[in-house]
């Protein structure tokens, strides 16, 4: 923690404003002229150059005008985040949607990217979040079954068997009629799941076969890290020249999804705005840019991330309030959705 006086304080909240809003050193002159600070140009330098000397600005070249550091954007993010109020409406009614989980999280990112013309992040719930919406066992040949299930997000895993020796046709049937009965609702990855195929009170040759089947539901958690992206294609068009080496390395993660999930699991926070600055995302493609999310889920469980990730140089503001309203709309869709699956 840094301990700063108010005028400090506003004349970090001023340069970083400043610096964003046109990309150029921020001089103790435009700061009394410009951005209004009521002080003179002279008490204004004092103050810059204590700010610079805590690590919080620093000057390019031989300019006299200031650029915050990574620690001062992080200093003023942290002020940010006590200032803000209520998040913005978000422009998208989830509500109004197909009632997808897929299309749901592609939408929101386009929506948040275009309103924020930054990179746009979701993770996606993890399948265990998902529960079984349907089961079929089918006897294709004499000697060949086939079980097909499908998950309330949308999963499908199917798994086909071969005998020895030909299946009664009757145990294909009654294992149908049994996992619809005691497995459609249940979540996956869960012990009630498990259990069902471990029945004691069932016959030894219903449960071998029901344990055959088994590795068509618990595969289907085995690759649950889905990461939906919006804006990527437009990434470009906003670049200053300054910009072009952290969006450069931004783009080369982006190319390695499970590092970019594994980057926001790092910063993923229950139930709080989350805000990673340059190199405190521990990732050494990611120094040159900041990232923006909140977690979206249930009342008492984190589904996933909506995120924003940009240069230092960004509209912290804009991008906090935007991914708050978009995690908002998220967590009442996800109340919804789970609700009626």
């Amino acid at each position: 923690m840094i301990d700063l006086s108010e005028r400090q304080q506003e004349v970090l909240r001023r340069v970083v404003e400043e610096y964003v809003r046109t990309g150029q050193p921020v001089g103790s002159k435009h700061l009394v002229e410009a951005a209004g600070l009521r002080v003179s140009s002279s008490t204004v330098r004092t103050e810059l150059a204590e700010l610079e000397a805590r690590g919080l600005l620093t000057h390019p070249h031989t300019s006299a005008g200031r650029v915050p550091t990574d620690r001062g954007y992080r200093v003023f993010v942290d002020g940010l985040m006590e200032r803000l109020g209520r998040p913005l409406t978000f422009p998208l009614d989830l509500s109004a949607g197909t009632g997808e989980v897929d299309a749901t999280l592609q939408a929101t990112t386009e929506a948040l990217s275009e309103l924020t013309r930054l990179l746009a992040l979701v993770s996606a719930p993890p399948l265990q979040a998902a529960t079984v919406r349907h089961v079929e066992v089918l006897l294709l040949q004499p000697h060949v079954a086939m079980v097909v299930v499908i998950t309330s997000t949308g999963g499908v895993s199917k798994r086909v068997l071969t005998f020895d020796m030909p299946v009664d046709p009757g145990l294909p049937k009654w294992v149908g009629e049994y996992l619809t009965e005691q497995v459609v609702g249940l979540n996956l990855g869960t012990r009630a799941l498990r259990q069902r195929f471990e029945e004691p009170a069932l016959g030894v040759r219903e449960r071998a076969f029901l344990q055959l089947l088994w590795p068509a539901f618990s595969g289907l958690d085995a690759d649950d890290r889905r990461l939906f992206v919006g804006g990527a294609a437009d990434l470009l068009n906003e670049l200053r020249s300054a910009d072009f080496e952290g969006y450069r390395s931004l783009l080369d993660v982006l190319e390695r999804r499970a590092a970019l999930l594994e980057v926001l699991a790092g910063a993923l926070e229950p139930e709080r705005t989350f805000v990673r600055v340059g190199p405190e995302l521990a990732h050494p493609g990611l120094r040159d840019v900041a990232l923006v999310g909140a977690s979206y889920g249930l009342v008492n469980r984190t589904l996933g991330a909506v995120s924003l990730l940009g240069p230092l140089r960004m509209d912290y503001a804009t991008a906090i309030q935007s991914v708050r309203a978009a995690a908002s709309e998220l967590s009442r869709f996800a109340e919804s959705y789970y609700a009626d699956n």
